[in-house]
């Protein structure tokens, strides 16, 4: 079953940021599409059953929302745990971004966000987001994503 199995402690820093003051773990049971074990190892892909560490010290917006849309996803709503997975998986380009986008509705599911909105911010990420994957030179299409057969309303 996945779950966050630490709190997400975090300081408040300027403009929007914030840092973790204590390391933060996700377990998903999300596994990727990838089964080449050197690169699992590398970290490059992760495995099923696999812990997710945001290390201390970590600096996140939480969720990259345009500040118009606040009034209807302020950046620490329900969704915020979540939302760091997410940011963590990003900036280090960990696994594929389909996987990271995956995890993200996984974990927005753990925390009983109303399922409207973690599909709308789902889909939003996986049509705009890019973080490191685009710097990595990681495919961030939607052709992983294709290939799944994933739908994004599981």
């Amino acid at each position: 079953m996945s779950q966050f199995t630490t709190p997400a402690v975090l300081e408040l820093l300027d403009n929007y940021k914030w840092r973790m003051v204590e390391p933060f773990r996700y377990y998903t049971e999300h596994m990727t599409a990838c089964f080449d074990v050197e690169l699992i190892e590398s970290g490059y892909c992760l495995a099923l059953g696999h812990v997710i560490n945001v290390p201390v010290d970590y600096v996140t917006d939480l969720t990259s929302v345009p500040r118009a849309l606040w009034s209807i996803f302020p950046p620490n709503g329900r969704y915020a745990k979540a939302a760091i997975v997410h940011d963590y998986l990003y900036s280090n380009a960990l696994g594929s971004k389909a996987w990271a986008d995956k995890v993200f509705l996984e974990a927005m599911t753990v925390l009983n966000v109303p399922w409207w909105r973690r599909h709308l911010m789902y889909w939003a990420v996986r049509w705009f987001g890019r973080g490191a994957y685009a710097v990595a030179g990681v495919d961030v299409d939607m052709d992983d994503f294709k290939k799944d057969g994933h739908d994004g309303f599981n």
